[in-house]
């Protein structure tokens, strides 16, 4: 079954940010991730759009999916598709729903206002390098089912829970947990002490973490510049990992 005007219509409705709210949707590209997907199967699918060629060659995986399976040309692909060049496959499935946590007992993300979705997207997949389960990120933050996050993340946002949600709704609900903040003027990072259960706000691009957020810290850590360093600072992505990597390794070996 090919894909009609209006589905063509609907999916291509779904690169914008509006749509994807309004129809709970997202769209995901490429055979790796379409297929991580498919055989993760926590997520509904709603529609998959694939050549002939990737269909015959993921018979097993598309086997449950043959109500919601369209037959493409490339072309066809190509009028759906936001990548430079498509690829063999694209999926439609519903935005997963995440029930807010009881507790924080382990290294948690809330990132502030960040609008790059390639950062975004890597700071998901850090985030599941270090087995980060949850990120949550303010509503003014590009949304992690924008579909430059969902590629970049490769695959990231299907093992860790996202979610957005207001710093102060946060606080609320886990009083006393320690809240470090990623900033430039802060205490060196490799000599604090960090716990096993904290919040790590990582703040925008350019502004870093807004000032009424920046309130609300309990400690203030910054990555120390070397000497003969001269970057004014760091991407927002890479100062996340750094971070990450200095929580995690100051657990294992117990400094």
């Amino acid at each position: 079954m090919k894909l009609s005007i209006s589905q063509i219509k609907y999916v291509k409705s779904l690169h914008a940010r509006k749509s994807r709210q309004k129809y709970h949707n997202f769209v995901v590209e490429g055979e790796k991730m379409c297929g991580e997907v498919l055989r993760q199967g926590d997520l509904e699918i709603e529609l998959i759009a694939t050549t002939q060629e990737w269909a015959d060659a993921n018979r097993s995986l598309l086997k449950v999916h043959e109500r919601r399976l369209h037959i493409v040309s490339t072309k066809e692909l190509k009028r759906v598709s936001l990548l430079a060049t498509p690829n063999q496959v694209l999926l439609v499935a519903c935005q997963p729903e995440h029930q807010f946590p009881g507790h924080i007992r382990d290294l948690t993300l809330y990132l502030d206002g960040l609008q790059d979705p390639g950062n975004l997207g890597t700071i998901l997949r850090v985030a599941d390098w270090f087995g980060i389960e949850w990120v949550f990120y303010s509503p003014d933050t590009v949304e992690v089912f924008n579909p430059k996050v969902v590629q970049a993340s490769m695959g990231a946002f299907l093992r860790v829970k996202c979610m957005a949600a207001e710093f102060g709704d946060l606080k609320e609900a886990f009083p006393g947990i320690p809240i470090y903040g990623a900033v430039l003027d802060g205490d060196n990072v490799f000599k604090m002490f960090l716990p096993p259960a904290a919040i790590l706000v990582i703040g925008n691009e350019s502004r870093g973490i807004s000032p009424m957020l920046q309130q609300q810290l309990t400690h203030r850590a910054a990555i120390p510049r070397h000497a003969i360093g001269g970057a004014e600072s760091l991407n927002a992505a890479v100062a996340a990992g750094i971070l990450c990597a200095t929580f995690r390794n100051y657990r294992v070996s117990g400094l």
